[in-house]
């Protein structure tokens, strides 16, 4: 299969060199991973960190993992949705690694997409697709350049003695 990608489609990081985030408000310059090459088994979604060598790591701090969204960040976000709440200790931690966890599977899975697709980069289309399918999320001001037409199905003629018929029931009652 040859490569999908379009003339203007943004790429979000390439494969064989490991993930690279651009565009990302929360991305310091100092987060990278490690490559994702080896076997089509370590690519799967399902994989562990380990296993899909999608660990992040911070530079010149060595094997402490970063949080791509910080405390004070959730903080501020916690504060935007109703100034008096307070979190606790324990809930920043779960909120902390449950978005840690979306972004690690978000992107595993459009690794893997981009794998399919035979394309050395992923793609913002990659993402979306994962987004969409899974969580039913769309992503703002990045609307699909494909206008897929709404077809009809075509109605058959025992479909319109049928409704015929139900409608003169529902008339008679």
């Amino acid at each position: 299969m040859s490569n999908n990608q379009g003339p203007n489609m943004p790429t979000i990081g390439t494969i064989n060199q490991g993930i690279q985030y651009v565009n990302n408000p929360l991305q310091s310059p100092q987060l990278q991973s490690t490559s994702l090459q080896g076997s089509p088994s370590q690519h799967s979604p399902m994989g562990t960190q380990a296993q899909t060598g999608a660990k992040v790591s911070q530079t010149g701090s060595g094997d402490q993992a970063t949080q791509l969204l910080s405390r004070p960040r959730l903080q501020e976000l916690v504060r935007e949705v109703d100034p008096t709440v307070q979190l606790d200790e324990e809930v920043e931690e779960m909120l902390l690694q449950l978005a840690d966890d979306f972004i690690d599977t978000t992107l595993n899975a459009a690794c893997a997409l981009a794998k399919h697709r035979h394309a050395p980069t992923v793609e913002l289309k990659d993402v979306q697709l994962h987004l969409e399918r899974q969580w039913n999320m769309w992503i703002p001001g990045f609307g699909n350049d494909e206008l897929r037409p709404y077809k009809r199905a075509a109605v058959t003629e025992a479909h319109k003695q049928r409704m015929a018929l139900i409608r003169k029931t529902i008339k008679k009652y």
